[in-house]
């Protein structure tokens, strides 16, 4: 028993020079629950005085007035930031290890968004909150102690990009075929799901520059990264427009590391050691985390629209 139990914590434990990226993901998030609280009161009074119809995306003329948006402005600064940041403690720490920490911004801007606007969360929410916590918490905690990284190939690389071209598709055709009927969900989901083909992708192209292996598949990972990450800030900004911020983030940080993480698994191999009783400890953490997002977003005081 003891030498089972040495053997596990030597499998989760990090380094010193891998637990750097903790804090500094940490960080990240409190300025992501920030950027995220200012972002959506610059796109609130843009919709406010030109609403042009939310439910169909915002239009071009919405998105040059949101420049004008002080808020609107530094909230992304302080994004930009918390990008920034989260890049630097992939480069320290593993992806699942990291990542999944983005959860702590849920819960930083549901405090925020209910001082700002007064409204307390109730029983509900609050406890759709702690499922959706509770849910990341079990994903993590299989996949440190089982998941393992290796060599990314070619084949996988190019396989990523072909997962994406087809989500891109799939996004797009939704959003302009069904774009007067959609919600905030579809918009959070979207955002979410391209989001953790980003985050998969940097810490490719951060990996690969470590080990030097700079190349044509480089140039090829950056120009779907910088695709999906437009495409997804589009759809945050349209979520905003209608839903509350701490839904919002109650998605991205949910529906990002469980998209990432299973990218990491299903393609990348990293669940080959799992046991069957670890596999399902990961669906169950996934579900419970869905459950709690839809369950907010049901439950929410704010109405929407």
């Amino acid at each position: 028993m003891n030498d089972q139990l040495s053997n596990l914590v030597g499998q989760i434990s990090l380094t010193p020079y891998q637990a750097i990226g903790i804090p500094i993901a940490l960080l990240g998030a409190v300025f992501l629950s920030i950027g995220a609280q200012l972002q959506h009161r610059g796109v609130s009074k843009v919709d406010g005085t030109h609403a042009v119809g939310a439910k169909s995306g915002l239009s071009m003329g919405q998105l040059m007035l949101l420049i004008r948006r002080p808020s609107w402005v530094f909230g992304t600064l302080l994004l930009t930031l918390a990008i920034v940041i989260q890049l630097v403690s992939l480069a320290f720490a593993p992806l699942i290890v990291v990542q999944p920490l983005g959860v702590v911004a849920m819960v930083l801007t549901n405090v925020i968004n209910s001082r700002v606007n007064g409204i307390a969360p109730d029983a509900r929410v609050r406890g759709s909150i702690a499922l959706a916590v509770l849910g990341i918490g079990i994903f993590v905690a299989f996949s440190a102690v089982y998941a393992f990284e290796r060599a990314l190939s070619e084949e996988q690389l190019l396989f990523i990009m072909w997962l994406l071209a087809a989500v891109v598709a799939v996004v797009v055709a939704a959003f302009v075929i069904f774009r007067q009927r959609l919600r905030a969900m579809f918009y959070i989901v979207a955002a979410g799901t391209l989001y953790g083909f980003v985050v998969t992708i940097t810490k490719v192209l951060i990996n690969r520059w470590q080990s030097n292996q700079v190349d044509a598949f480089m140039i090829l990972c950056l120009a779907g990264l910088i695709v999906a990450a437009l495409l997804g800030g589009y759809f945050v900004q349209t979520a905003y427009s209608v839903g509350s911020p701490d839904l919002v983030i109650a998605g991205l940080t949910v529906i990002d590391p469980l998209v990432a993480v299973a990218i990491a698994i299903t393609v990348l191999g990293e669940a080959d050691r799992f046991p069957p009783f670890a596999l399902t400890g990961l669906a169950v953490g996934g579900a419970l985390s869905v459950i709690g997002v839809v369950l907010l977003a049901r439950h929410h005081p704010q109405t929407l629209r």
